[in-house]
């Protein structure tokens, strides 16, 4: 039967009309530094300060601001999800907006944010040879 046949040609693909969207796991790390504390700003953040010890605190998904007693710098992690792109550039505003939103819950001002990102989905794991 010439013409007839019918070849498999793999899995199948996201239904028509659907475009199949492929999400990573990202860890953005928010650098930034407190300023202009006045000393109420500055109790507020001491009375909290045990809550954000940069030991006890990792990436979540709600986010970890650390700090400590000097009150000059302050860190925030944050593992969020995202589409893959041609850059990480949402990515990284997401993580910087929200660590601007976890500062600014201390009614504290702050400057010099910047922010790394890194894909989990992309780090190779070298595991030890047996």
């Amino acid at each position: 039967m010439a013409g007839s046949s019918t070849m498999a040609t793999g899995a199948a693909g996201p239904p028509a009309g659907e475009e199949h969207v492929v999400e990573h796991t990202y860890r953005v790390l928010v650098r930034g530094r407190f300023t202009d504390l006045d000393d109420a700003g500055r109790a507020r953040l001491l009375a909290a300060v045990d809550r954000h010890d940069a030991l006890t605190n990792g990436f979540t998904a709600e986010g970890a601001l650390t700090y400590d007693r000097s009150l000059d710098f302050f860190s925030f992690r944050v593992e969020l999800r995202a589409e893959v792109g041609p850059d990480e550039r949402a990515v990284r505003d997401r993580g910087l907006a929200s660590a601007a939103r976890a500062v600014e819950r201390y009614d504290v001002d702050f400057r010099d944010l910047r922010a790394s990102v890194t894909d989990v989905d992309l780090i190779k794991v070298r595991r030890p040879k047996r």
